[in-house]
């Protein structure tokens, strides 16, 4: 029997989907104990009839326990997941709104940027917090499985001050990456031999093989002639024309991670495609978790009345998670991408940077090879954010506004689009309006107030909605749309 815990189980898509995989597996029918742990007692509870009916129709006797109390679902757990999001919607408005009065115009806001920046000041103690936990009453050897972003920077806490728990961070963009890529070659997947290496969010793509042939050089031609993606995708082809290799993450991510592509408010729309959120819209990703949220709580008992999931090979998702436990406990091999500490691995990147890498993992652990040298431009596009990545998460943790403001001055699009007296006056506008999830920056939440209050203030655009934001949709529109409301809610799962 081993024991699988998930931190933030409210998180229905993903928490549902995750016990779902795992139980796909067939020495874990009946050998699987589930704790699911999160702080809103409502979404704990909706999440567990989910879960706990979904059991009972495959004819299984898991035992699945559902509580508040955090130690108590990481005791004796083997493995960890972690899916929170530290300061909910709320946190998340403040992360796109402050910034958009200073020009500065994210689609997702998770990563880097003031978002991403902030967002890592609010989980980083939280997730820090979780290590402790695990490091003092789950089973020795326990392995936390880190989900949350901002994925570089909270992993890299882990593995510098996480009490020495084992943390492996995941995400799924390079497989979403990948597929593209076999279809603009024509090509199915699994007849391509891809190797993708940088950091999380921005990984590249370094070789596509088939059967030995490298189609490296041929994928600019294959993405210009493809004119869905030329559309959806004009950021990161236009990455792939310049530095010669193509970026894991969306049009959107991408976008904000760098600083060419939305620092004039008036060009953006030149580089994005509205036909979905994630290729560029201001605030996107906000919008969208923020109507999947409000669907959810008005369409749950209809998820109660839908089909259960079944647990067949057929249904199993594609979450490297659940691969990880399977080869560790049963001793089959799995090739996946971990964000993992560097440590040699990619040779041109920092030591002690957080990279995202292909490995194998088997009963023996998780082995990762070396890549060696990134191409020199890609290996200068990560060294920009890796510096972002190590102040921020020193800031963090110690709670040094200076090293936060450092942060913000060097990250790439804030660079491009403000000037230093402005970064400063907008880390002290979202210290202050995050203030209740950032107790380690107290003394500086005053301080800053002190000067918003008697200070002259620089000009900004309150109003501003930015290049390109929507209005979410309100619950009657989206109940005349509800089959798309349904899925859209089941995708949204880290909010």
């Amino acid at each position: 029997m081993i024991k699988v815990a998930i931190i933030g189980a409210g998180s229905i898509g993903f928490t549902r989907g995750i016990v779902r995989d795992i139980l796909c597996v067939p020495e874990f029918k009946n050998a699987v104990e589930f704790a699911f742990t999160d702080i809103s007692r409502r979404n704990l509870a909706s999440v567990y009839r989910l879960c706990r009916r979904d059991i009972a129709a495959n004819g299984l006797k898991n035992k699945l326990v559902a509580t508040t109390d955090r130690r108590s679902a990481l005791r004796q757990a083997n493995y960890v997941f972690n899916v929170v999001r530290i300061g909910g919607l709320e946190a998340f408005r403040t992360d796109i709104d402050i910034p958009l009065k200073y020009g500065v115009d994210q689609c997702v806001g998770d990563t880097l940027c003031a978002g991403g920046i902030m967002y890592g000041q609010r989980n980083i103690p939280a997730i820090l917090r979780f290590c402790r936990d695990i490091s003092e009453v789950s089973a020795p050897g326990c392995i936390f499985i880190n989900h949350a972003n901002p994925m570089a920077m909270n992993t890299w806490a882990c593995h510098k001050y996480g009490y020495g728990v084992k943390t492996i961070g995941l995400c799924h963009g390079v497989e979403f990456g990948a597929r593209q890529i076999a279809q603009v070659l024509g090509y199915k997947l699994a007849e391509l031999d891809i190797v993708c290496a940088g950091i999380n969010h921005q990984t590249w793509y370094i070789q596509i093989k088939h059967n030995g042939r490298d189609l490296t050089g041929k994928l600019l031609a294959a993405f210009e002639k493809n004119p869905e993606l030329r559309r959806a995708e004009k950021v990161r082809i236009d990455i792939l024309r310049r530095f010669g290799y193509y970026s894991t993450e969306s049009n959107g991510h991408l976008s904000e991670y760098v600083p060419w592509y939305r620092k004039r408010l008036k060009d953006i729309g030149k580089w994005i495609d509205l036909s979905s959120w994630i290729n560029g819209e201001t605030g996107g990703y906000l919008r969208v978790c923020t109507e999947a949220r409000n669907w959810f709580e008005t369409d749950f008992p209809n998820w109660l009345k839908a089909p259960p999931y079944k647990f067949t090979p057929e249904t199993r998702g594609h979450e490297h998670g659940s691969y990880i436990i399977e080869s560790l406990e049963t001793g089959r091999v799995y090739r996946g991408y971990f964000n993992v500490a560097n440590g040699g691995c990619i040779t041109n990147l920092p030591a002690d940077a957080i990279v995202e890498v292909p490995g194998y993992v088997d009963g023996n652990g998780l082995a990762i090879p070396i890549v060696g040298d990134l191409p020199l431009g890609c290996a200068a596009v990560c060294n920009a954010s890796i510096s972002v990545q190590r102040l921020a998460v020193e800031a963090a943790v110690h709670g040094d506004d200076q090293l936060l403001r450092q942060a913000m001055l060097m990250d790439p699009l804030l660079g491009a689009v403000c000037d230093p007296p402005e970064i400063w006056q907008l880390t002290d506008e979202m210290l202050v309006a995050g203030a209740k999830w950032l107790p380690q920056y107290k003394r500086a939440i005053a301080a800053a107030k002190k000067r918003l209050a008697r200070g002259k203030r620089l000009k900004t655009r309150p109003y501003f909605r930015g290049a390109a934001r929507r209005a979410a949709a309100t619950v009657a529109v989206m109940a005349r749309r509800a089959e798309r409301s349904r899925k859209l809610a089941a995708a949204a799962h880290k909010a």
